[in-house]
């Protein structure tokens, strides 16, 4: 997510200012800590909802008088939306990390009607526990670096999403996770065990870890959204609603806010709420893309739509991959997103396409 304050490298900023941000990283990480990541990212939601329906308004009545065109907007979106304050990369990430600490530390603390292992649990508020939250200032600051640092070097993604990944991996590492895991079926791919409800056992046929019982052998991201036609008809859905979004307002990210505002209701417990901001935000995407080279409307929103039907099935490759079969969370859409605006900033960078979308090349 273009944040104007992530463009510039970490060397080209003044210690003073790098130690603000540090220390606001800090904060947000155990911010999210305590609030829980999938909390914690409905508020990023709330916030670039709020950013862009600004920057929509100041557009229709005018700049308003002494604050320049878009500047408004960009301190809501950019600094506070995806900055230290709710940032996927700080808060975000401080919440998944702080899951995956607490997973290993405190395996006591997992909620009645949890199915998965406690270090997946991201609705979970960690609350005001120190060690948690400092787990999460942690990581919320190493993701504002590692952004920051990506973003300085010009790497052709978005360094946000990649950072959100980053960070997660690196947590398994740190708290003694397998980066990948068991595959109990008959490949990375395979969902079936799930299907057929098989628990997990151990490779050598040996006694189950405390930590796993009841465990199932596979445990894909969300449980109602999985299966390929499923997953691909949202996609399709949500790109084309991304498209029209932007095609009347002109933002790529007032998608992205509606969608991940949504995920209140699945943090709340509401059944089969679908998962769809990688999904807004790739269609929106395809939606500029279009623009630039083809001036009928209808056809700019099926572009969305091949956009959103391609990250969301992204979303479900990578968590079969990744997710499904490891102890801790790492996030299908924030994979789903870095993977996708790679190949849009590689392919505009070789002349392919005709812009980067919201990536700052």
């Amino acid at each position: 997510m273009l944040d104007p304050l992530l463009q510039l490298p970490i060397i080209d900023i003044t210690a003073e200012r790098f130690a603000t941000l540090l220390i606001a990283a800090l904060a947000g990480g155990a911010f999210g800590a305590a609030l829980g990541a999938l909390p914690s990212f409905v508020f990023t939601g709330f916030v670039v909802f709020l950013g862009e329906g600004i920057e929509i308004l100041q557009r229709e009545i005018g700049t308003l008088p002494d604050v320049p065109d878009g500047e408004l907007a960009a301190g809501i979106t950019g600094v506070i939306g995806f900055g230290m304050v709710t940032g996927p990369h700080v808060a975000f990430a401080g919440g998944v990390a702080a899951a995956a600490y607490a997973g290993k530390k405190y395996p006591e603390m997992e909620p009645a009607g949890w199915d998965y292992h406690f270090g997946k649990n991201i609705t979970f508020a960690h609350g005001t526990k120190p060690d948690v939250l400092a787990v999460g200032a942690v990581f919320g600051a190493l993701g504002m670096i590692i952004t920051r640092v990506m973003g300085g070097i010009g790497f052709p993604t978005d360094n946000i999403a990649l950072s959100v990944v980053a960070t997660a991996f690196i947590a398994r590492l740190v708290f003694g996770y397998p980066l990948v895991g068991k595959v109990a079926g008959s490949s990375l791919l395979d969902m079936s065990p799930f299907e057929r409800e098989e628990p997990r056992r151990m490779a050598d046929g040996g006694e189950v870890p405390a930590e796993h019982e009841g465990r199932l052998a596979t445990e894909p991201w969300l449980p109602h959204q999985y299966k390929w036609s499923g997953v691909t008809v949202i996609g399709l859905v949500t790109g084309v609603l991304a498209g029209y979004i932007w095609l009347e307002t002109g933002s790529v990210f007032l998608s992205y806010g509606i969608s991940a505002a949504s995920l209140l209701f699945l943090a709340l417990g509401i059944e089969k709420i679908p998962v769809t901001h990688h999904m807004t935000l790739v269609g929106a995407v395809g939606a500029v893309l279009a623009a630039d080279v083809i001036a009928s409307p209808p056809v700019i929103l099926l572009v969305a739509a091949l956009f959103g039907a391609i990250s969301a099935l992204l979303g479900e490759v990578t968590q079969r991959l990744f997710y499904s079969h490891s102890g801790t969370h790492v996030d299908p859409p924030a994979m789903a997103i870095a993977i996708a605006m790679l190949a849009v900033g590689v392919l505009y960078l070789v002349n392919v396409l005709p812009n980067a979308g919201y990536l700052g090349l």
